[in-house]
């Protein structure tokens, strides 16, 4: 329940609005996510200590959370990620630096490039899942899994307005 605005707030209003306690918690998981990642026993050693060291950061994670399996074009990363493509295309530049992905000639269009996952991007990609699982049990350990539960449908609901 969003808090009583009739009243003059104890606290100013960018302090306890609903939007600074998304961007704090989503600041929480994501440092939580990079941790259990740069501590997986499957990611490749170089990731790892990118990771350890963060320079891996939340903006390289949008391509983990919106790259599949099989790749995608340069446009549909971005746009899935809400990004601009010259944004998502440093991110991949990076990306392919450390390994983590190859830009591959599209089999329907020859004028376009496709992102895709290397091996040790798979390895990176499946310590993410696992890592997102655990950082998800650690909230419902942390605020209980009911209100997890009720979080996620809140905010899948706002988001499909």
């Amino acid at each position: 329940m969003p808090p009583n605005r009739s009243k003059a707030p104890t606290e100013p209003l960018h302090f306890t609005h609903v939007g600074h306690w998304l961007r704090h918690a989503l600041e929480r998981y994501d440092a939580r996510v990079l941790e259990l990642m740069a501590q997986h026993p499957a990611v490749p050693l170089g990731l790892a200590n990118l990771a350890a060291r963060q320079q891996v950061g939340a903006a390289h994670i949008h391509i983990t959370r919106h790259l599949g399996r099989s790749g995608a074009r340069l446009t549909v990363l971005a746009q899935s990620a809400g990004m601009t493509k010259q944004a998502m295309g440093t991110l991949v530049d990076q990306c392919a630096a450390w390994g983590m992905v190859t830009r591959e000639a599209d089999p329907l269009d020859a004028r376009a490039k496709r992102v895709a996952f290397t091996a040790a991007g798979l390895a990176w990609l499946s310590a993410f899942e696992d890592a997102v699982v655990q950082a998800d049990t650690e909230m419902g350990q942390a605020v209980s899994d009911e209100v997890t539960t009720v979080i996620a449908l809140g905010l899948e609901a706002y988001c499909s307005h």
